[in-house]
Parts: C-alpha cells; sequence; structure tokens
C-alpha cells in the first residue's frame, strides 16, 4: 500500500505561490496527481505526472502558472503554484494510481490533504 503525505500548504497573498510537496514511502511505478476541493464545491483535477516524469497536463485554470514534477529517487512529487488566485483556496490532495488519467477512480492512493489559502 501507498501511503502519502502532502505539505507546504498554508495562507498566501494573491499572486503569491506556494511548493507542496508529496511524500511516499515507496512510488514504484505510480502515475501522479494533484487534485483539490474548495468549500462546497466537488473535488476536481490540478495536474498530473506520468511514472517517469515524461508527461504531464494540467487542467486549465492552472495552465502556465502551475508545475508538477517529481523526484522518484525522493519518492516525492511537487506542485509549484505561481502567481496563486483566491480562487485556488483549496485543500489540495496527491494520488497515485497505474491509470492515466484526470479522473480520481484513476488513482488507487490518497493523502490526507494540505490547505491552500489566497487572500486578496
Amino acid at each position: 500500500q501507498v501511503q502519502l503525505v502532502e505539505s507546504g500548504g498554508g495562507l498566501v497573498q494573491a499572486g503569491g505561490s506556494l511548493r507542496l510537496s508529496c511524500a511516499a514511502r515507496t512510488f514504484r511505478s505510480y502515475h501522479m496527481g494533484w487534485f483539490r476541493q474548495a468549500p462546497g464545491k466537488e473535488r476536481e483535477f490540478v495536474a498530473a505526472i506520468s511514472a517517469r516524469g515524461s508527461m504531464s497536463y494540467y487542467t486549465d485554470s492552472v495552465k502556465g502558472r502551475f508545475t508538477i514534477s517529481r523526484d522518484n529517487a525522493k519518492n516525492t512529487v511537487f506542485l509549484q503554484m505561481n502567481s496563486l488566485k483566491p480562487e485556488d483556496t483549496a485543500d489540495y490532495y496527491c494520488a497515485a494510481g497505474t491509470n492515466w488519467g484526470s479522473g480520481a477512480g484513476d488513482y488507487d492512493y490518497w493523502g490526507q490533504g494540505t490547505q491552500v489559502t489566497v487572500s486578496s
């Protein structure tokens, strides 16, 4: 079983940056994704990176602002978030799975989440 632990969330002003990390005991060959859930809203896909890091994609609202990356030697995946907006406020979750996709059902393991709050 893959255990995922997110960190790096916090309070930031609009236009600022945060870097989220997700550490695992073992990555093996999992694709990794980041999702977020704002209060009163459904969980939504943010970004994904393939097992070897050769492919990545993003939801339209974060393209050009967020970057997903991974360090397989350290079993860690990152989400660099720049030019943050108040609408980016949410709990952010990392997930690991063997399917390459943007649906929550494509991922088998989830972290506990880290809160990101962007003030205007």
